[in-house]
């Protein structure tokens, strides 16, 4: 926590001198900037300050800037802003995050079975080569697939098998599944779409190396599979009593997995919930004492204050704890339209294996690496020479998209989650209306100042001037789907290619009927991406809030505290006691951050590598005798393959 103290009123001779040394060291870079056309204090964001100056705990790096009323404190270490402090701590959990990762073949091996309690599935050398071959930033990062299919443990391979044939035995039109069958290296598609397309390329790269087996995918945009809670954790209970890292294993899948085409085959139990509140489905999923659960009896603060930052108008300190429904369901029911009222929801309460490109946290889909971000499609795919460098940019926040969410009826609109954020983020739509904000308190003695919570802030004139929003179509009305109705409340804006959104600063990003194909872009690009979401990807592990992104409440109510961090807000002089320092070289810095990880870690290579564990350790699932099977030996060979060719993982 950044320590506040009272500036001394009797400046020793040392300090005095010191701050006019600052004080001509700055006004010689500010010439030189104006010879060279450059901002001058993108040059000086840190400078150290001497023992006897630190009048800010233990930080000793400060933000200097000179203006008309002397020298004044900013920046993330020495302004005290809540996202200051945000961003400082995400990069400490970063920084634990790279130097925790595996270094060595034997050491990934250590650190499965240690996790797990379980060998690595067969293949797991063929694997290690593969992602090495590719660059993998983090041969550790995949939990998800681990806790993706943790609970079919608890299924006997026979079993799990059936399932998957009499899903895929359904009509695909009625079940929203398409079909994949690898036998022998090659891939038949049944009731496929330009989803299973995509998932076929991804296989294509590596199916030599798999066993047979069958794979349902889902076609629809929303996910499918939702256990009870109770249930699940019989099914979680039976998988944990289940390890055994004793037993000899054998790094190979058997042959024989074939059914008797005799056998009959369980039906998935499909209902159709589309419309209906989904938080009756999904309360059911959560823990007893959850806020889901008992959200008439807790007080909902407390649900807030596991994932908000306190006092900071209502920005995110848990990014993961945000899209939990179990902790924030009940606040944002009726104002997401998944939640609200969803497109197309065909879900089931039994544990089927189901491969699904996004969930909520309370499904039990599969999670498999979204084919828009593996596609070359232009409406999702970043260019690179389509893009500017920060400092050209327009400092504005960007959003274009079409109202897709949830039942757009008379009665349901206002409540979606894209209409909402179209509300709020319009100076027009914003008449009489009162926002949260961050905001430093009036007490100018205390440098860094303190900030604190107003919740009855007008954003009109600074939405005017700094946000760009707007749906470019209307579309998917009910009962009129040309949205005659809806347009005499919102007015269609102009279409802006993917591309050309590139050309300003924040660029937020929110949910449609379910994820946004356009994050990795976003992620990619020199813009900084601000990210709401009630849905979890394959690659949210490997992404950090406040660090390679700025996360979003659902609610939308710190849009504008993130906003005004960024651009600033008011004067020094403006007398109304409304100003907030620009931060814009932070978040020049976030978004190179973002930038450069994505290239690391979400990369084509990184979707084929995650595609392959994930299909070694979905086929070992499958294996009747995969309590047998698996890569049960110390690593020596590929240790000794490693040393000779001097193999050395990324920075």
């Amino acid at each position: 926590m950044i320590s506040s103290r009272t500036l001394p009123s009797s400046p020793s001779k040392e300090r005095i001198l010191f701050i006019l040394g600052v004080s001509t060291f700055v006004i010689f870079l500010t010439n030189l900037a104006v010879i060279a056309g450059t901002d001058y204090r993108d040059g000086i964001e840190l400078l150290t300050i001497p023992q006897s100056l630190k009048h800010f705990g233990q930080h000793s790096k400060l933000t200097i800037h000179e203006d008309k009323d002397g020298l004044s404190y900013s920046g993330e270490r020495a302004e005290g802003h809540p996202i200051s402090q945000l961003v400082e701590k995400a990069a400490a959990e970063f920084k634990q995050y790279q130097d925790s990762r595996s270094k060595t073949f034997v050491e990934a091996i250590g650190k499965y079975r240690k996790k797990y309690g379980r060998h690595p599935p067969p293949g797991f050398d063929k694997w290690y080569r593969f992602a090495r071959e590719r660059n993998v930033y983090n041969i550790d990062d995949f939990d998800q697939i681990w806790d993706d299919l943790r609970p079919f443990w608890s299924i006997p391979p026979l079993e799990l098998r059936k399932l998957v044939k009499g899903m895929l035995k359904e009509d695909s039109e009625k079940s929203g599944l398409a079909g994949i069958t690898i036998e022998y290296g090659n891939i038949e598609v049944t009731g496929g779409n330009w989803r299973t397309d995509e998932f076929v390329k991804m296989l294509k790269v590596f199916v030599k190396e798999l066993p047979n087996m069958q794979i349902a995918m889902n076609k629809l945009d929303q996910p499918r599979v939702i256990v009870e809670w109770e249930r699940l954790q019989e099914h979680l209970e039976i998988e944990e009593k289940s390890r055994n890292i004793d037993k000899p294993a054998t790094n190979g899948f058997s042959r024989n997995r074939e059914l008797d085409e005799c056998m009959s085959l369980p039906t998935a139990g499909w209902f159709d919930a589309s419309g209906n509140p989904y938080m009756g489905l999904a309360s059911k999923a959560c823990p007893p004492d959850s806020y889901a659960r008992n959200n008439m009896t807790m007080d909902p603060a407390a649900a807030e204050a596991k994932y908000k930052f306190p006092n900071s108008g209502g920005l995110i300190s848990n990014f993961n704890i945000s899209s939990d429904l179990c902790t924030v369901g009940p606040a944002i029911q009726d104002l997401h339209g998944m939640l609200l009222a969803p497109a197309t929801i065909v879900a089931t309460k039994k544990l089927v294996p189901v491969f699904s490109e996004c969930k909520v946290n309370v499904n039990n889909d599969i999670l498999f690496p979204a084919n828009m971000y593996y596609s070359d499609d232009p409406r999702y795919t970043y260019n690179s020479e389509s893009d500017i460098p920060w400092d050209d940019k327009r400092a504005i926040a960007f959003w274009r998209g079409i109202t897709s969410g949830g039942h757009q009826t008379l009665d349901t609109w206002r409540r979606l989650h894209r209409h909402r954020f179209v509300q709020l983020a319009n100076s027009t739509d914003l008449d009489n209306t009162k926002t949260r904000l961050t905001l430093p308190t009036l007490n100018s003695t205390v440098v860094p100042p303190a900030y604190a919570e107003t919740k009855n802030w007008d954003p009109s004139l600074f939405s005017e001037k700094y946000t760009d929003v707007g749906f470019h179509e209307l579309a998917w009305c009910i009962p009129d789907s040309k949205c005659g109705w809806l347009r005499s409340f919102l007015k269609e804006v102009n279409a802006t290619a993917l591309t050309d959104q590139f050309i300003n600063k924040y660029l937020p990003d929110i949910d449609g009927h379910s994820f946004s194909g356009r994050w990795h872009s976003w992620l990619r690009s020199r813009s900084l991406g601000i990210k709401a979401t009630i849905f979890r990807e394959w690659h949210d592990s490997r992404l950090f809030a406040w660090q390679h992104f700025v996360p979003m409440d659902n609610r939308f109510d710190d849009f504008y505290s993130i906003i005004t961090y960024f651009t600033g807000l008011g004067s020094r002089e403006g007398g109304d006691g409304v100003y907030i320092p620009a931060h814009d070289s932070t978040g020049k810095r976030l978004a190179g951050q973002g930038r450069e990880w994505a290239a690391k870690v979400l990369r084509k290579e990184d979707i084929e590598v995650y595609m392959f564990r994930l299909m070694l350790e979905y086929a070992r699932l499958l294996d009747d005798r995969r309590e047998m099977i698996g890569y049960g030996v110390n690593g020596k060979r590929v240790k000794e393959e490693e040393e000779k060719a001097k193999w050395v993982w990324p920075h």
